[in-house]
């Protein structure tokens, strides 16, 4: 039986495939931010007793990739056990890549999304959080996987603001976020932001004395003219309304229907404060990254902040469910998942990594 709020260390790939740690089906909601390919060596600086940097590293991890036994392992896997649109794809793309350090990347990324659809449940969700270095390839292996039907976003995350540090591109100042589901029936809760303060100056811009509330005034005509039912005459005005004649009494009678002078179009009143607000757009400007006074800060190279994983699990989750993240890192998901009252499940190869959830659990 599989075991939730769990931190497991060592390779994903042996972990994810042992059948008594996750058997089929048994993950509502998969967050993975795996090493981007970005051939840079990380590291991570730590802090001493006093909050003071100190002058020693410790390498978390080294995101590079190369060739080898590994390599070809994986790909010997992909093309002769997997399904057939997976082995297809890769066939294509080791021979597009050849025997590269990006081949070996997709390679590593392929065997591991394999076994992480497997322990998807049907109603489950996933996303990838890559940047633009292999998105694309990443892009056409998770068609191949999951189904080019189940794909559902791609989320552009504003994750820092342009510099002007380059003279020949455009600033790189985003990542990228795929988002797929194991079928056509997933968990999903909507999100929704604050309106602007623009938006509501604009359009909410009446307010009602006594409470201070902001309201509009909209339309009560119904725009479908051929409806005998509602064609009657209400306040002296005669229209094709959208409500029965008793609903549209009882909401005059409540002081939701105004009538701004005689023979006038009565309106309804519609509060600001009862609107859910804008509804979540597939680019997230609203969340900025960890800067360095974050209290949330670290030390982590790679490190996201909590609001970002909060907004996904909220979306594609419910209380109770169980949240994995098989390259967990410091823990950013697990924090999340625990604050929301989710079960979760982080996989970790870097002692560094299981040392600083440890602490942040702890904390």
């Amino acid at each position: 039986m599989m075991t939730t709020n769990m931190l497991y260390y060592g390779d994903n790939l042996e972990i994810l495939r042992n059948r008594a740690y996750f058997p089929d089906e048994c993950v509502d909601l998969i967050y993975l931010d795996p090493p981007f390919n970005s051939a840079r060596t990380y590291n991570v600086l730590f802090k001493d007793e006093s909050g003071s940097e100190s002058e020693s590293q410790i390498v978390a991890f080294d995101d590079t990739w190369h060739w080898g036994y590994e390599s070809q392992d994986a790909y010997h896997y992909l093309a002769t056990k997997a399904s057939e649109p997976v082995s297809r794809i890769i066939g294509a793309l080791k021979d597009i890549l050849g025997n590269t350090p990006i081949s070996a990347y997709i390679m590593m990324m392929g065997v591991r999304l394999v076994e992480l659809h497997r322990v998807l449940k049907p109603t489950g969700s996933l996303y990838l959080h890559c940047d633009p270095t292999a998105s694309h390839y990443l892009k056409i292996l998770l068609d191949a996987i999951f189904g080019t039907d189940n794909f559902r976003n791609e989320i552009t995350w504003e994750r820092t603001n342009a510099k002007g540090l380059t003279t020949k591109n455009l600033p790189r100042n985003h990542d990228i976020i795929f988002r797929y589901t194991k079928s056509d029936n997933w968990t999903w809760n909507i999100p929704y932001m604050p309106h602007r303060e623009e938006y509501v100056r604009k359009f909410y811009r009446h307010i009602e004395p006594e409470t201070g509330r902001r309201y509009t005034l909209d339309n009560l005509a119904n725009p479908n003219k051929d409806r005998p039912n509602l064609d009657y005459e209400f306040l002296g005005v005669r229209k094709v309304w959208r409500w029965t004649r008793e609903r549209m009494q009882k909401a005059y009678e409540a002081g939701l229907i105004i009538q701004s002078g005689e023979g006038k179009v009565p309106r309804l009143k519609r509060y600001l404060d009862e609107q859910e607000g804008t509804p979540v757009s597939d680019v997230w400007t609203d969340i900025p990254p960890l800067s360095a006074q974050s209290a949330e800060k670290l030390g982590y190279p790679t490190q996201k902040p909590v609001k970002l994983l909060e907004r996904i699990i909220a979306m594609s989750s419910n209380p109770g469910d169980v949240i994995l993240d098989p390259f967990c890192g410091c823990g950013t998901t697990i924090a999340a998942a625990q604050s929301l009252g989710r079960n979760w499940i982080g996989i970790d190869i870097t002692h560094l990594s299981i040392a600083l959830q440890k602490y942040r659990l702890k904390d």
